[in-house]
């Protein structure tokens, strides 16, 4: 019975569509690039920003990231998508969160177990691109932050942890219980007592997914907690589309910002191209 559990857990992780929106193909340069599965066109036009990567994990899987730089960011932000979603989905998302938060950001698609994963690419920042921990904000979206807690457990100097829609284990949302068995996945309810550096929840409240009071137990828990986000109406896949959204974010890692950077992180927002995914 655990075994059929843990399996069910498992297959409810990580739905990557099918077939995937991107592949990733080498120029005559030897550069990566994505292309789109469907207009046979780079995802990102001689966009000189962005950086597409394939990195080797310790159990010989390679993973694919992409990471994109912005010139006034002074923190990096590695991004852990959910279920139902691949990078070809996420670029323009990565996009914006780059120009409105003013980061550097990278995110990855998974393979193999997602924890280990994360830990890759945190390598990968260290050694390519030199980011240290104190500029380092780890983001997890929805089943995404269990990698992002696994590895914030095991960083004790972060800039901070974004928890997006996140849940508290995967069997608490799939057998709604209260209680963390062997056989879970993603405990997050037991790790993030662990991350030492301030946490940032963000979920709505009409989330039917994954429901409010996941957000709101892992709040709770947290050893630093910042002030959370409640969107009132929002979901579990639009979250972005909320102007609250942005604003929270930036006032949340960018302390000291002061009125008039602020009125200008609120002017160059704009999520009028984005789509739930």
């Amino acid at each position: 019975m655990g075994c059929l559990i843990s399996q069910l857990a498992a297959k409810f992780a990580f739905f990557p569509p099918t077939p995937p929106t991107y592949q990733v193909k080498k120029r005559d340069d030897g550069k990566l690039v994505a292309v789109s599965t469907t207009s046979s066109q780079p995802i990102a036009i001689d966009d000189s920003s962005l950086d597409v990567l394939s990195i080797q994990t310790k159990r010989g899987n390679k993973i694919v990231a992409f990471y994109l730089r912005n010139p006034y960011a002074r923190l990096t932000l590695l991004y852990s998508h959910g279920n139902a979603a691949d990078l070809g989905q996420l670029y323009d998302l990565f996009v914006q969160l780059k120009a409105n938060l003013r980061v550097n950001l990278i995110g990855y698609d998974y393979s193999g177990y997602g924890a280990s994963t994360g830990k890759r690419l945190y390598t990968c920042l260290q050694t390519e691109y030199g980011i240290s921990q104190e500029d380092l904000i780890l983001y997890g979206q929805s089943v995404g932050s269990g990698p992002t807690l696994h590895l914030a457990a095991k960083l004790p100097r972060l800039r901070g942890v974004v928890l997006h829609s996140a849940i508290l284990s995967g069997l608490r949302v799939l057998c709604h219980v209260k209680f963390t068995l062997c056989c879970d996945i993603y405990k997050n309810a037991n790790k993030i007592r662990k991350v030492k550096s301030p946490v940032l929840v963000i979920h709505g409240t009409e989330d039917d997914v994954v429901n409010w009071l996941h957000g709101d137990g892992l709040w709770k828990k947290a050893r630093e907690p910042y002030e959370p986000l409640w969107i009132k109406g929002g979901g579990h896949c639009n979250l972005e589309l909320y102007p609250d959204y942005i604003r929270h974010l930036c006032r949340g890692y960018n302390k000291n910002v002061n009125d008039e950077e602020e009125k200008s992180l609120d002017c160059c927002t704009d999520w009028s191209c984005l789509t739930p995914f």
